[in-house]
């Protein structure tokens, strides 16, 4: 399983990329790493193309000794025993588009599959992920399509339950100090074991081939859109509300940094440029208000 999911992650990889490059005109930079206490990755990153002021499509695959603390905060759905090996493998693919236009949603998707010691304990191995859509400006039917395309992954696996991973997407990206969650959601779930490995891993690969039909219909539509300066502001607004759950609140930023991951590839999610202005509020009935309201009393879209 091991080797399955790093050729899956290695596989997206090269396709999602394969794909922005038709869209953004240009190559990414690639930079492929090692981390010293095992394993490595591959980082693509497009910046200042003519979509994207900022794309980064990450591939991750490291294994080595995790502290009693981190082992402890890493998942599985199982306490940590005294015994318990703190050898561990994890292997993922982790992406994050940020279109220049406000009108085009940032979006941001991850697939993982984790092992602590040889993965024959109950509870020793486990795959997570998900996609969520963070609009700047609220399109419904921009989130009816996103969320449909993950329902219907979801629908077509028994180990999925849609409305308990769509639920989880809300609280999970949820910027407790503001008050609001981080975007319109998609799907977030983790520790999922309860089945055959083999079904677990082809409810993932069928998450992960979703993507691009889950995002580019909605990025063709919006990318070109005319927008105003002000409009752009708001956006840079939204990237700081952005900033702010990935440093605060994301448990992958936390266990790559906990784990002296590669500083460059964990901080690729965040924006290239972002915005934070004192004490900003729309104005009532405004479209930036419309879409805090949905950001804060979150919405099922199919």
């Amino acid at each position: 399983m091991r080797q399955r999911m790093i050729d899956l992650v290695h596989r997206e990889q090269d396709r999602i990329c394969a794909a922005l490059k038709e869209i953004d005109g240009g190559d990414p930079r690639e930079d492929v790493w090692t981390r010293e206490e095992g394993g490595g990755g591959r980082s693509r990153v497009f910046s200042e193309g003519k979509v994207f002021e900022k794309a980064g499509v990450n591939v991750s695959v490291v294994h080595g000794t995790l502290r009693p603390e981190a082992a402890r905060a890493m998942g599985g759905g199982q306490s940590l025993g005294e015994d318990e090996d703190l050898d561990f493998f994890a292997t993922g693919l982790s992406l994050v588009l940020h279109p220049w236009n406000p009108m085009a949603p940032t979006v941001h998707a991850n697939y993982r599959y984790f092992e602590r010691g040889d993965g024959q304990r109950p509870g020793s191995w486990w795959f997570g992920g998900g996609a969520d859509l963070t609009p700047s400006y609220l399109f419904e039917e921009d989130a009816v399509h996103f969320h449909s395309a993950y329902k219907a992954v979801c629908d077509a696996h028994e180990v999925a339950d849609h409305a308990r991973f769509k639920a989880w997407c809300d609280d999970y990206f949820h910027i407790r100090h503001r008050g609001e969650r981080r975007g319109v959601g998609g799907l977030f779930f983790d520790d999922v074991n309860d089945a055959p490995k083999e079904e677990c891993f082809a409810f993932v690969e069928a998450c992960a081939g979703a993507f691009l039909p889950s995002y580019l219909p909605i990025l063709e539509r919006r990318k070109d859109m005319p927008y105003t300066d002000e409009q752009r502001d708001w956006q840079q607004l939204r990237r700081g509300r952005y900033v702010e759950f990935n440093l605060v609140y994301d448990r992958g930023t936390t266990f790559g940094l906990n784990t002296n991951g590669r500083v460059e590839s964990i901080l690729m999610s965040l924006p290239l440029t972002a915005r934070w202005e004192y004490a900003h509020t729309p104005n009532a009935g405004s479209p930036e208000a419309d879409l805090l309201d949905v950001l804060q009393n979150p919405r099922d879209w199919v």
